[in-house]
């Protein structure tokens, strides 16, 4: 029997022991093409292997024992991606287990035999039709199907409601140009058998409608709403105490009555703050807005179903629209008119006009509301101060806080340790312990939790810092699951400029430069390198400021990190530099706050949606300007209610009261407005709409503190002295003794802002940093932050599984000119989801579209710089290069640098091999078609998520359980 032959009749495969499911759950089973169903083997998938190996082979002994270990591999990959998702269903059609060992045949790269399976598959696909073709023309009864039947909780079987489910695909689709609900419930009546659960039907035509999207981007609308059909279905039961199910146009009438259980259900079990119950839940059930449920794509609502919704034991009984009131409610719960509030908090987070950030839309209105999202912590030179840290650590990172730490005060490798006459080990088997209890400690069982380490470049340990996340050398010495950032003084940028020298010192022997920033730091720099010279100081080393450089961007390039951020930028323009010092930047990079033994720095993020604030081709700046103020009441709500699981933190807070409003869809923002990235227009479109939010954020901020009163450590402050962000920039000219090059022009009335601030004060010391948003931009199914697009076609991976992104722009664009067909679509994979090298798609939409790695990462960094000049905190700023050189990166670290950009985050570099290409035309999500694996060297430099591909490293271009990109 020929392989193919053999895999095609391989349709009873059963689980392996490792991957086999407890005795207690039922067994897998396979549908067959005429409806049945057999139980799921396996060892039918190794046989099938097996046998067209041999076939395309040979079958001598050494092929035997080669073939062997090859299909035991290909067979647990296949196994895993069939039952990888539990919420795929128990059962899976002969297709998709033949699609999983089409694919693992090409990524193992065995071609031959690849080639004849699909050259078979085909061949039998044609013979089916035939087939079924000539006995239609015979008798219509023989293409009948027989009647199904649904199996209930107890085991009773019904008929299967067609009607309902007929009825429910087609308001899916309703208003959605280019979807078919025939082509979803084609799909969907593929895989239905007879005996189906409720739950695996409502499934159906879910995953009949993803494996559509690449075809069309508003298939991920349909397939978000069968979702909702799902989650209404368990929502209603749930708070019911039996069976319920409605349509969307029922919940028209439904949803106010839905909303009194949902608050009754939530707080009787615990889950939602008894507070919310006070509330005019008659008012607020009023003005929820049902028809908001039709706007989401599916990545962000499956989501929002997987890891936000509020559940009993794995059962969701959060709708989208409570969901966003019970955040608004929990925001509002200290207003005066606290239900006006919350109807206005709640209108700007259903719009998509602003979101939360992650922390505050878990934790929002619930009875333990830890909503900030990031901490920076300094640690002390003393095993009292050390171990204080990691335990603040713990407890941070319990309730979903991102971490950074400042570690440059720990005494360095070498340094004499006083109370024991011995010598230090360095900060290096410390930061092993921070990095391992890290992962102990995981976000509330949500996410895996993270952590960044600062060091700065004077620091004697920093060459062992740099190797921290290397894969050789010894793994006591190594943190593989810890973030790392170089925290670099401008003197030492300037060294490199000059090609100088560097010394390196312990810092229990330097103990002033950890606070000294600019002419101040180069001075008494000096001065440690005139002792040292002298011979007076114990632990010092000299190196060159080049070799030392270089060494950075290699690790950044090979590694991932450590990131390069910039000490004197990120002083030198804060605010709040009359009480304190900015010793690290955070988990993103974004945020930059003082930190001290008695204050732990806390930020409280959200962003606008650029995308909702453009009209008639600009931006809209009376829409900007109310969002953002609402915005900032929101954010500044966050500090009053929040829960503080250190006294460190809340005095922090509370005495500065920072927040952080950043944008998102800014690539989509430029996509509308027909801007590429790559082009002087969309540099200044950033500066616009940064000086807008900024303007306006500065000014919300203003009037919360005529109502408010001022944060309690104004006074002395950059703000006091009416010394704005734009005006800081003239700090950092003078400290470096040469301007920035960039331009400072503005388009706002800030004089008389400035005089507003210096009369009546400001409610927060911090207004803005962009965050990465990666998932609330999933959320509100636009574009991350400021990020340029990452393909205009590839497969999303985050802990809800994987999805296919299609690039919505560029599709209308392609159809509108007659491109977009499955020729098209089989291009976008081939090229990575680039467009440059297909040659129908005119230069016009080659330069708006293009890809991340397609454009010069200088125009992301000027853009940027354009925006810096805003914010008083600083931005995730990633960066790209496709054909990465020590040349290109020393240049483009330099540029940033000269920019005066106060951050820069993660170097994503693409390595010699390429996007995996689908050979599947209508798979994809949980069961892997049109991969997004890129390999990298590395994208993400998430040690636990790399894999080995001919050589480099590969990562995703967003690691499911790394909290930066989620």
């Amino acid at each position: 029997m020929s392989l193919a032959t053999e895999a095609a009749r391989a349709e009873r495969p059963s689980l392996p022991a490792a991957a086999a499911m407890p005795s207690s759950e039922p067994a897998y089973q396979v549908i067959r093409r005429n409806g049945s169903v057999s139980p799921f083997d396996s060892s039918k998938i190794a046989v099938a292997l097996t046998k067209a190996f041999l076939a395309v082979e040979g079958n001598s002994a050494a092929a035997s024992r080669r073939v062997h270990d090859i299909v035991t591999e290909l067979t647990d990959q296949i196994v895993a991606s069939l039952t990888r998702r539990s919420d795929a269903g128990r059962t899976f059609h002969i297709e998709d287990i033949q699609d999983q060992a089409e694919l693992a045949l090409m990524r193992s790269a065995h071609h031959k035999v690849a080639r004849a399976y699909v050259l078979y598959r085909e061949e039998r696909a044609r013979e089916r039709a035939k087939a079924q073709e000539s006995n239609a023309k015979k008798s219509n009864a023989a293409a009948a199907t027989p009647a199904l039947r649904m199996k209930s909780v107890d085991g009773s079987m019904a008929p299967l409601d067609t009607r309902r489910l007929a009825a429910v695909v087609e308001e899916a689709c309703a208003g959605l140009e280019g979807v078919s609900a025939e082509a979803i419930l084609t799909e969907t009546h593929r895989n239905l058998y007879d005996g189906i659960s409720a739950d695996e039907l409502a499934l159906a035509p879910i995953l009949a409608a993803r494996t559509l999207v690449e075809t069309d981007p508003d298939y991920a609308k349909a397939s978000a709403r069968l979702l909702l059909d799902k989650l209404r279905r368990e929502a209603l039961s749930l708070i019911a105490g039996r069976p319920e199910q409605a349509t969307q146009a029922e919940m028209t009438g439904r949803y106010a009555e839905y909303f009194l259980g949902y608050v009754q259900t939530g707080i009787e079990n615990e889950l939602l703050d008894p507070e919310i119950g006070r509330f005019d839940l008659d008012r607020l059930a009023a003005a929820l807005k049902p028809e908001r449920d039709l706007q989401f794509d599916y990545l962000g609502f499956q989501t929002l179903y997987d890891r936000y919704f509020l559940h009993v034991r794995g059962t969701r009984f959060e709708l989208p629209q409570a969901f966003f009131m019970r955040v608004a409610c929990g925001l509002a719960l200290r207003e005066i008119d606290r239900e006006d509030k919350a109807i206005a908090f709640y209108n700007l987070l259903s719009s998509f006009d602003f979101m939360a950030s992650t922390p505050t839309l878990f934790n929002a209105g619930t009875q333990r509301a830890q909503l900030s999202s990031c901490f920076l912590t300094t640690v002390a030179d003393d095993l009292d101060g050390i171990f204080k840290a990691i335990k603040d650590n713990a407890l941070l990172s319990k309730y979903a806080g991102g971490l950074g730490n400042d570690w440059t005060r720990v005494r360095g490798l070498g340094a004499h340790i006083k109370g024991t006459n011995g010598e230090s080990q360095g900060v290096v088997p410390f930061l092993k312990v921070a990095n391992d209890t890290a992962i102990a400690v995981n976000q509330g069982g949500k996410r895996k939790g993270a952590v960044c380490a600062y060091l700065e470049t004077w620091h004697i340990d920093i060459e062992e810092f740099l190797d921290l996340r290397k894969n050789t050398g010894d793994d006591r010495r190594r943190t593989h699951d810890m973030n790392t950032a170089n925290w670099v003084p401008d003197l030492f940028m300037q060294r490199v400029e000059e090609d100088g020298v560097w010394t390196l010192f312990s810092p229990n022997e330097t103990p002033d430069l950890h606070d000294l920033t600019g002419k101040a730091f180069a001075e008494r720099y000096a001065h440690y390198e005139g002792k040292a010279a002298r011979g007076e100081m114990r632990v010092t080393k000299q190196v060159r400021a080049v070799d030392l450089w270089r060494r950075m961007l290699t690790m950044l390039f090979e590694t991932g990190h450590p990131w390069i951020t910039f000490k004197d930028p990120c002083n030198l323009r804060s605010p709040q530099q009359h009480c304190g010092v900015v010793h690290s930047s955070n988990l993103c990079t974004e945020i930059t706050l003082n930190t001290s033994n008695t204050e732990v720095a806390v930020c409280n993020l959200g962003s606008v949606n650029l995308v909702n604030h453009l009209h008639d081709g600009k931006l809209d700046h009376a829409h900007l300007a109310r969002t953002v103020k609402t915005a900032m009441r929101m954010l500044d709500n966050v500090l009053n209610v929040n829960f503080y699981t250190i006294p460190e933190a809340r005095t922090s807070n509370l005495r500065h009261r920072p927040v952080g409003l950043g944008l998102m869809g800014f690539q989509d923002a430029l996509n509308i407005l027909r801007l590429p990235y790559a082009c002087d227009e969309a540099v200044s479109f950033a500066d616009e709409s940064m000086e807008a939010i900024s303007y306006w954020a500065i000014s919300g901020s203003v009037d919360l503190a005529a109502e408010r009163g001022r944060y309690p450590s104004y006074q002395g402050s950059l703000w006091s002295k009416g010394i704005l962000p734009l005006d800081s920039l003239a700090l950092v000219d003078e400290a470096r003794g040469a301007p920035i090059d960039l331009d400072r022009s503005s388009r706002l009335d800030w004089e008389a802002l400035r005089q507003r601030v210096m009369t009546v004060g400001m409610r927060n010391s911090n207004c803005m940093a962009i965050a990465p948003t990666a998932t609330i931009s999933n959320i509100c199914g636009v574009s991350q932050s400021i990020e340029p697009a990452y393909q205009n076609l590839y497969v999303k991976s985050n802990m809800s599984g994987d999805f296919t992104v299609v690039n919505a722009h560029l599709v209308r664009d392609l159809k509108a000119r007659g491109l977009w067909d499955e020729v098209m679509i089989s291009d976008l994979k081939y090229f990575d989801g680039g467009l440059s090298r297909i040659d129908r798609v005119p230069d016009d939409l080659k330069a708006l579209y293009a890809t991340a790695f397609e454009i010069d990462s200088a125009w992301l960094i000027d853009a940027a710089a354009r925006r810096q000049k805003w914010i008083d905190q600083a931005q995730s700023l990633n960066l790209y290069i496709a054909d990465p050189s020590g040349k290109k990166l020393d240049a483009l670290y330099r540029h940033a640098w000269k920019r005066g950009l106060k951050t820069t985050y993660y170097l994503r570099s693409r390595s010699a091999t390429h996007v995996e290409k689908s050979t599947l035309k209508v798979t994809d999500g949980k069961l892997n078609a049109v991969s997004a694996s890129v390999s990298t060297a590395p994208l993400n430099g998430h040690a636990a998520s790399v894999a080995e591909s001919d050589g480099w490293k590969a990562c995703r271009i967003d690691d499911p359980t790394c909290e930066a990109c989620q």
